[in-house]
């Protein structure tokens, strides 16, 4: 797992390599092909390729058109312009209706670092996520990238998918299935359950192993598809731990924190604490700095697991205090 690969270059890996094979796959981009990595699609397929400009609600009504004759149109720029720009077009004209369009943006999270806060989406999986038709996938590290999008392409509907800027480990292997609506227990435990996604499962993970020196066992879910969620896995393990700690790359208000909060509220309430942007917007710097400003290291992760442990353990002695 030492091997850093960046997963917006795996998908235009991904994007070109599958290109040979199916036709209709057609990749729109807002003048950022070479961030977003689809120029590697644009060189092998300029006939297919086609490049808006700075036009993001234009780009998003054009892959819905493109949909509606047979297409599969790709359509990609930075999460902030795909998923607050194009808001309205993308809920009218492709989940609305249901179309065939995969947005893949880039750029997501507070690790686009220097490109300072304008740039810092910290909002879009909140934004996709109520969208109804609409399907919302983070991808962990590049072999789940890679068969995210292999799957994608022969799921009808609309799907949004964020990927990083940054190299993250590898994680799996070629043995790991993806699949839509289905999450991973990447390490077992069972003091307390890490629901994770993106970037932060690598983390989550090494947070896991400190606090297995401290003999408590962590189990770490990779719940890469945030809608549809993996309802019954989310609800096994918080029956099986009782304490449960959300961690990613995104506001914690609408994002995956929220998504596993609403399911447990009304299924299996237990203690939980979710990690992430805390109601506030990013900042220039370091990605590596801001991730230790914001509490998105394995440090933090291991408190926050601590203390839902803890509670847990207080109400075993005390029920009364379920509410305080």
């Amino acid at each position: 797992m030492t091997d850093l690969v960046g997963t917006r270059d795996i998908y235009g890996e991904t994007l070109a390599r599958l290109g040979e094979f199916n036709q209709n796959i057609v990749v729109l981009d807002a003048d950022l092909s070479a961030s977003t990595k689809t120029g590697v699609f644009a060189k092998k397929y300029p006939e297919r390729f086609f490049n808006m400009g700075v036009s993001e609600q234009d780009m998003m009504g054009t892959a819905a058109g493109l949909a509606a004759s047979g297409k599969i149109p790709f359509a990609s720029t930075f999460a902030i312009f795909a998923t607050g720009r194009a808001w309205e077009q993308i809920r009218q004209s492709i989940a609305y209706p249901r179309l065939n369009v995969k947005i893949v943006a880039s750029h997501g999270g507070i690790t686009v670092g220097e490109d300072g806060a304008s740039h810092q989406s910290i909002e879009d999986i909140a934004l996709m996520r109520v969208l109804p038709n609409m399907t919302v996938i983070v991808p962990s590290d590049g072999v789940e990238t890679n068969q995210v999008i292999e799957t994608i392409i022969e799921y009808q509907g609309p799907v949004y998918v964020r990927v990083s800027r940054g190299k993250t480990p590898l994680i799996f292997d070629e043995s790991y299935r993806f699949e839509i609506g289905k999450g991973k227990v990447v390490l077992e435990g069972n003091d307390a359950t890490v629901f994770t996604m993106g970037t932060m499962l690598y983390k989550s993970m090494e947070a896991a192993r400190m606090l297995k020196e401290e003999g408590i066992n962590i189990k770490v879910v990779n719940l890469s598809t945030i809608k549809p969620i993996d309802k019954e896995l989310v609800i096994a393990a918080a029956r099986e731990t009782k304490a449960v700690v959300t961690v990613e790359e995104h506001s914690v208000i609408g994002g995956l924190g929220s998504a596993v909060a609403e399911l447990l509220g009304e299924n299996c309430p237990v203690f939980l604490s979710r990690i992430g942007i805390q109601d506030r917007f990013g900042m220039s710097g370091n990605a590596e700095d801001l991730l230790k400003y914001y509490g998105l290291t394995p440090e933090s992760i291991a408190i926050a697991a601590k203390n839902v442990i803890k509670k847990k353990m207080e109400l075993i002695h005390d029920p009364d205090l379920s509410c305080k």
